[in-house]
């Protein structure tokens, strides 16, 4: 296995249930060198999403449809930003002090506001999954692609740009001294993929969205992924003092559910 190639693969074994069987040394120099590939981790994760909610679309209605990709989705993610969205309401939701706060999202116990948070968010996102659903294969194609890539950029901007709560604590702090290139990286990944699949769906799916919305969404993606995402982490990092390995997940969730909600509004 070459050297370039474990980046990759560390990406995809941190992020996803997809099996890449090969045992790889998750040390804080390989976590910072994976993050420019993050975007190419939502773009895989988006099309087998995309791919079950197409298959469960073509012999359900679309609600029951829309449950089948979310289970999908979760799936394929281990929970992993779910634990992260639940943690960070059950801290940031306590209003406490920052240092209970950050006790709390230590525990591993879930808390009432957790589950609600939890609840709440993934019945906004099956419902917003089963609207894509009903607008078509390929308008689902396009918003189910780009939604997990700008979602998983904005963690890597996250890492760079924002302090860590806990110095020297937790998972946050193995990501410490992300360096620019490796975010200016994964942006260009990010435009490319997104660029690819709303090209794609545009070719293909001409007569169901008109270009000018294509347009408009694709301009609007990082636009909105910025605005929201780093509104979200001065919240966050305001009452922590910086940001956890928890917050980055419970970015990534809200992300994924305001891009869904984007694409709604705009394809439709």
């Amino acid at each position: 296995m070459s050297d370039k190639s474990r980046p990759i693969l560390a990406a995809f074994q941190f992020l996803s249930r997809i099996p890449i069987k090969i045992e790889l040394d998750f040390t804080p120099a390989l976590l910072r060198r994976s993050v420019k590939y993050y975007p190419l981790v939502g773009a895989v994760i988006g099309l087998v999403v995309w791919a079950g909610g197409t298959l469960s679309a073509w012999a359900l209605p679309s609600l029951p449809a829309a449950v089948i990709t979310l289970i999908l989705w979760v799936w394929m993610t281990g929970g992993l930003h779910l634990d992260g969205w639940m943690d960070s309401a059950d801290a940031l939701l306590s209003y406490r002090s920052r240092e209970k706060m950050l006790e709390i999202m230590k525990d591993s116990r879930v808390g009432a506001m957790g589950v609600l948070a939890c609840v709440l968010l993934l019945l906004f996102k099956v419902s917003l999954i089963a609207s894509l659903l009903e607008l078509g294969a390929l308008p689902a194609f396009m918003a189910l692609l780009v939604a997990p890539i700008w979602s998983r950029w904005f963690m890597g901007w996250a890492m760079r740009s924002w302090p860590i709560a806990r110095e020297g604590e937790g998972l946050a702090g193995r990501f410490h001294g992300l360096s620019l290139r490796d975010i200016i990286l994964s942006t260009i990944l990010a435009i490319t993929l997104s660029a690819s699949g709303l090209f794609l769906a545009s070719f293909t799916a001409w007569n169901e969205v008109p270009w000018m919305r294509l347009v408009l969404y694709f301009v609007l993606l990082p636009l909105v992924t910025y605005g929201v995402g780093t509104l979200s982490a001065r919240v966050m990092s305001s009452k922590l003092g910086g940001l956890t390995g928890d917050t980055y997940g419970a970015l990534n969730e809200g992300l994924e559910v305001v891009l869904l909600l984007l694409a709604v509004l705009i394809i439709r």
